[in-house]
């Protein structure tokens, strides 16, 4: 390890409770960072991942511990505190990350030109702090965004002011070397203007010292910066320039280890935790100061009504305590605490059932950046304003063609852009009506359904819903993935979200199931007239399952992939809401060959 770096371990968390999830958002960023954060998901949803080299798989052992890096000098994302301990945003979210995972995790800070690296030479497993780019995703796997970074530039209160990176040609530029904004401004040019300091605090140190012109470095660390260390003549003049997905990178090839830190993201999102770390260390508002007088105050304005309604309430108690002695019989307490019981009874089988659906929903939407809608909502207005806006100037650009000849547009030839900007903004709108589809079915997916309402359902159409959630899962796994509907099939009796909760359960373990991305996985839906059922059937070709394995497949907490995760609940609770359907699972397998697993619904006709 290299002078100055600092390790720690969080061992594993001997029990785990699983709260209910609740969406959050702790973001603050204005309309620029906002925009930024819209046009990095459309363009991450519209293009295909660039073709790098494929790197061979790392074998991950989820008994080792795990070696996690970081900068020891980022403030308040990750730093080595006073007492020489890492902290931080991500150290908060790494430790959060490893306890519900039940993964041991050593820290190792360093220079961040030391922790990428250790990254390449398998020093360092995973990077707790990363910004994405193209040229890093060719070494480098990476998590979905976790938090956005946004850059600003700054300056001596003196100094001209600029409002984009544009206007700092020519200037003498200080930024921190080999991180992001590094890489940025060398791609525009900045190169030989640029002066590199090994953290971001040497930076602002330099420029408030009156050497150089400016600083350009991340928004939140040099605020933090300037105040802890008395900077008092830098000045941020141009606020979230250029905003960066912030989120975990391992080497390139090292998908299952990754694969864990997602899982776990996605947890800790649910649960609340995240919320609570963001708003710790990167949140805009700190609460208000209580006074000793505001305490005085408030407590006597509570405390005296209280203390009358307890009171009031203890003297209405023993008499209504006298009446129910004297009416009450042994017989009427015993039914009364069977009911109770029943009714409890009721609640934790719908916390079991929310509680899967969630776990299911988890591995699905970790990627899905908070409160997409309402910008989604915009790019929707927004695009046809666009298009309209192409249309009237195309005319004025043709002329301009025909009369002077092929002109740059956007750093590209006219006579090629005259046919892709139609197309660009098709796209982009197709592009944003798939995530608006994609939200509502998660949302649709995810609503808590605590009546439990049973109505004639379309099958082929909650199979249909339920392949859209696990899209992304099956591209992951597979690249021979086939449904065949039936097409026309009878309605059955049933609550169409706990269907499709099941069609998820059973998709993801067949993806789960395979071992290679040749292997296929095929969905089938199709009508038993004889037994008056409609049959879904899911069938992989993975490893298969052991015939003495097959009873116990539905039994509460029993899994095979323990190892890897599994809690052994989604076909439990799968098989009760089938139960409650009155259906059937019907499992069959060969080990190396694959299973095949038939969920068959007795239609509404017959059930009635």
């Amino acid at each position: 390890m290299s002078h100055g770096a600092c390790t720690g371990t969080l061992k594993p968390a001997s029990r785990f409770r699983f709260f209910p999830p609740f969406s959050t958002n702790p973001s603050h960023a204005g309309n620029r960072a906002l925009f930024s954060l819209l046009l990095l998901v459309l363009l991450l949803s519209l293009t295909p991942p660039a073709q790098a080299q494929q790197s061979p798989p790392v074998h991950y052992d989820p008994a080792a511990t795990i070696v996690v890096g970081g900068d020891r000098s980022y403030p308040p994302y990750e730093f080595i505190d006073k007492d020489g301990r890492p902290a931080g945003y991500n150290v908060d979210l790494t430790k959060a990350i490893a306890e519900v995972m039940g993964m041991k995790v050593e820290f190792r800070f360093g220079s961040w030109a030391e922790m990428r690296a250790g990254l390449q030479q398998g020093k360092i497993n995973i990077l707790q702090g990363l910004s994405y780019s193209d040229e890093r995703s060719r070494s480098v796997d990476f998590s979905p965004p976790h938090a956005m970074v946004h850059h600003a530039i700054f300056a001596r209160r003196d100094s001209k002011r600029v409002r984009t990176l544009e206007e700092l040609k020519g200037k003498k530029v200080i930024v921190f070397q080999d991180g992001i904004m590094h890489e940025r401004l060398k791609l525009l040019g900045f190169g030989k203007d640029l002066v590199l300091t090994p953290t971001p605090a040497e930076a602002l140190r330099l420029l408030a010292s009156g050497q150089y012109d400016y600083a350009v470095v991340a928004q939140l660390p040099g605020m933090y910066l300037i105040r802890e260390l008395h900077l008092t003549n830098l000045v941020p003049v141009a606020k979230a320039v250029v905003s960066e997905q912030y989120g975990y990178g391992v080497a390139k090839g090292n998908k299952e280890l990754l694969t864990r830190f997602n899982e776990g993201l996605a947890i800790v999102i649910k649960t609340g935790q995240y919320a609570q770390i963001y708003n710790r260390w990167l949140g805009v508002h700190e609460p208000p100061r209580v006074t000793r007088e505001m305490a005085l105050k408030y407590g006597a304005m509570i405390l005296v009504p209280l203390l009358l309604v307890l009171a009031g309430t203890a003297l209405w108690n023993k008499t209504l305590h006298k009446r129910v002695a004297e009416r009450t019989d042994e017989l009427a307490q015993e039914v009364s605490e069977r009911n109770k019981a029943l009714e409890a009874l009721r609640r934790h089988q719908d916390k079991l059932i929310q509680a899967d659906k969630m776990a299911s929903l988890g591995t699905l939407v970790s990627g899905v950046a908070h409160e997409i809608n309402n910008p989604n909502g915009l790019l929707l207005l927004d695009i046809p304003i666009l298009r309209r806006v192409h249309e009237d100037a195309e005319e004025i650009l043709e002329a301009r063609y025909l009369q002077e000849g092929d002109f740059m547009l956007g750093g590209v030839p006219y006579s090629e852009m005259r046919e892709e900007i139609p197309r660009i903004l098709e796209e982009m709108q197709d592009g944003a009506q798939r995530i608006k589809r994609i939200v509502n079915d998660l949302k649709d997916f995810a609503r808590r359904d605590d009546a439990g309402y049973m109505g004639p359902i379309d099958v082929e159409a909650a199979a249909k819903r339920a392949v859209r959630l696990v899209e992304p899962t099956i591209r992951t796994a597979t690249n021979r993935f086939e449904a065949l509907y039936a097409g026309n099939l009878p309605p059955v009796l049933g609550n169409a979200q706990r269907i499709e909760q099941v069609i998820v359960n059973l998709v993801l373990n067949a993806c789960q199931a395979l071992s290679g991305r040749d292997q296929g996985v095929t969905l089938t839906t199709s009508l038993d007239s004889e037994s008056g059922s409609v049959l879904i059937e899911v069938r992989d070709e993975g490893v298969g399952i052991a015939q003495e394995h097959l009873p116990q497949l539905v039994d509460p907490f029993f899994t095979t992939k323990r190892e890897t995760g599994g809690t052994g609940l989604g076909l439990s609770v799968s098989a009760g809401i089938v139960k409650e359907h009155g259906g059937t699972l019907r499992f069959a397998s060969t080990p190396g060959e694959g299973t095949t697993v038939t969920l068959s619904l007795p239609v509404t006709s017959r059930r009635s």
